[in-house]
């Protein structure tokens, strides 16, 4: 891992800056739900995490409460998460198709993982203020992932903080806002961003996105990167 994504992860793991959230995450943390009973919850904000060095960037909207608030590590723990590393498994991005907690294996190839804001919100609803303090995070991963290619916005949330943070530290121009839908593509100054409906419960039960779908997303990342350069 790079000291300066360390040292941003430290960071971010120490962060107060929204009573609202902190007070949310801490409770969720404590009273915890009857299947975690008997689990430490993480109860902190989330790093992102993953490979440095990949070509692949994945923008999420927040960790969910007993997933990711419980475990410590993005998508973990979940339905999301179950989706989540099948499909990055399945197109090579991952070792394994599981992700259950922190040290469990886990590793990430040519990829890395973050969200647009940091702790699990209520009801999953986040206020305007809340993801604009989490913001700078997002642009200081930004600018030290420097090898990343194709960026795959999970959720309307996730893709539209990826588009503005790319824009605003000055890696892409537009003058009008790529439109959100299922597996939308957009190239832009040499970045290739990809929309895809978030892997959330509401979206898989309800068979608005099917596995077929989710994974299809994958397949076309691996097709624009192809095989990982030699490095």
């Amino acid at each position: 891992m790079k000291p300066g994504v360390t040292h941003l992860q430290s960071e971010i793991i120490a962060c107060r800056r929204c009573p609202r959230l902190v007070r949310w995450r801490e409770r969720v943390a404590r009273e915890k739900v009857k299947r975690f009973v008997g689990e430490t919850y993480w109860g902190k904000p989330l790093p992102g995490f993953g490979d440095p060095r990949g070509r692949l960037l994945l923008v999420g909207l927040a960790p969910a409460a007993h997933g990711g608030n419980r475990t410590g590590r993005m998508f973990t723990g979940d339905e999301s998460g179950n989706w989540l590393f099948r499909a990055l498994h399945d197109a090579g991005f991952a070792n394994q198709a599981q992700s259950t907690g922190r040290g469990d294996g886990l590793i990430l190839t040519d990829c890395y993982i973050t969200a647009a804001c940091r702790c699990a919100p209520p009801q999953n609803k986040l206020l305007p203020v809340e993801l604009s303090r989490c913001r700078p995070f997002l642009l200081r991963e930004i600018a030290m992932l420097a090898n990343v290619r194709v960026v795959v916005g999970l959720g309307r949330v996730g893709f539209d903080a990826a588009l503005s943070a790319y824009r605003e530290v000055g890696r892409i121009q537009y003058s009008r806002r790529p439109a959100f839908g299922h597996e939308a593509r957009y190239e832009i100054n040499g970045l290739v961003f990809i929309a895809s409906f978030h892997p959330s419960q509401q979206n898989t039960f309800t068979g608005r996105l099917t596995r077929p779908m989710f994974h299809q997303v994958f397949r076309e990342v691996r097709r624009t990167l192809g095989k990982r350069e030699s490095v």
